[in-house]
């Protein structure tokens, strides 16, 4: 029966997987993913990669969240679910590689400086 575990990162939100042979149940932070994720487009990032690789109904996956907002959970489980999957067929790798699931996203909120109101938004300026 295989079995992996890896992880996945968006933003500041952490996926922790373990994929093992199963029906198809996704469990996130005790939860099912449909109750945990209950809009329509963050159960379909979820699924996304289990749809790419054609491996829809053949995993279980518990995930360990943490960190960020939903969306950025959402995507993070998403990765690490690619990675798990590529990680015990190598096969399945270009198809998600192709739709842009086995590249980390590292785009991350810019920090505040000093003398701005945000990261780059400046005090308004007056002549006189």
């Amino acid at each position: 029966m295989p079995t992996t575990n890896t992880s996945g990162r968006r933003k500041t939100a952490v996926a922790r997987i373990y994929l093992t042979e199963g029906n198809g149940a996704i469990i996130v932070n005790g939860k099912d993913y449909k109750e945990y994720f209950p809009t329509l487009p963050l159960q379909y990032i979820v699924t996304q990669s289990t749809e790419v690789s054609g491996s829809t109904g053949k995993f279980d996956v518990k995930a360990n969240v943490a960190g960020g907002g939903v969306k950025g959970q959402a995507e993070a489980v998403r990765l690490a679910i690619a990675k798990a999957i590529v990680e015990l067929d190598a096969e399945k790798k270009p198809a998600l590689r192709a739709k842009g699931l086995m590249t980390r996203d590292d785009r991350m909120v810019e920090r505040k400086k000093p003398g701005r109101r945000k990261a780059r938004k400046r005090f308004q300026f007056s002549k006189r």
